[in-house]
């Protein structure tokens, strides 16, 4: 394995246990011959999983996060507040390369940014708890891609 994926819901609840899994997940990822991340950078838990592997990006230097937006980041932000709007633009910065699908927000930019992700990927890293989202629809690209999915979606 050399690529992995990550999806996941938008809302969640974002504590300091998910974050701890979520980065002995990359770092074992890593310790597996994972080098090249690959995400679509929407909000929730895309980009708290780029928050993480640019912080590992310090200790681990052989991780690379690739973006992959599904339209141009001024149709993407769309909606967002000035918190997000910046959150993001930082993580943009940050990204190893960043590669946009569409050049206009289209109905179906999203599904192939997932489509795309699920292509370049080895495994999926994923926090889902619903099949009928796009997180949902996502994951069962990967299961039919017939790659390890891990998630980190935890019932209380």
């Amino acid at each position: 394995m050399k690529s992995c994926c990550f999806t996941g819901h938008r809302i969640l609840k974002v504590t300091s246990e998910l974050v701890s899994r979520l980065r002995n997940t990359i770092i074992d990822l890593y310790k597996q011959g994972v080098t090249e991340f690959y995400n679509g950078a929407a909000l929730g838990f895309d980009q708290l999983s780029c928050k993480v592997v640019i912080e590992l990006k310090t200790e681990y230097s052989y991780i690379h996060l690739h973006l992959l937006l599904p339209c141009p980041a001024e149709e993407q932000i769309k909606g967002w507040n000035k918190a997000q709007i910046a959150e993001y633009m930082k993580i943009l910065d940050e990204a190893d390369s960043v590669t946009v699908l569409s050049e206009h927000y289209t109905e179906d930019c999203m599904k192939r940014r997932n489509e795309r992700l699920v292509e370049l990927a080895d495994c999926c890293v994923c926090y889902c708890n619903n099949r009928r989202s796009g997180t949902g629809q996502t994951v069962k690209m990967a299961e039919n891609k017939g790659i390890p999915i891990i998630n980190l979606f935890i019932k209380i």
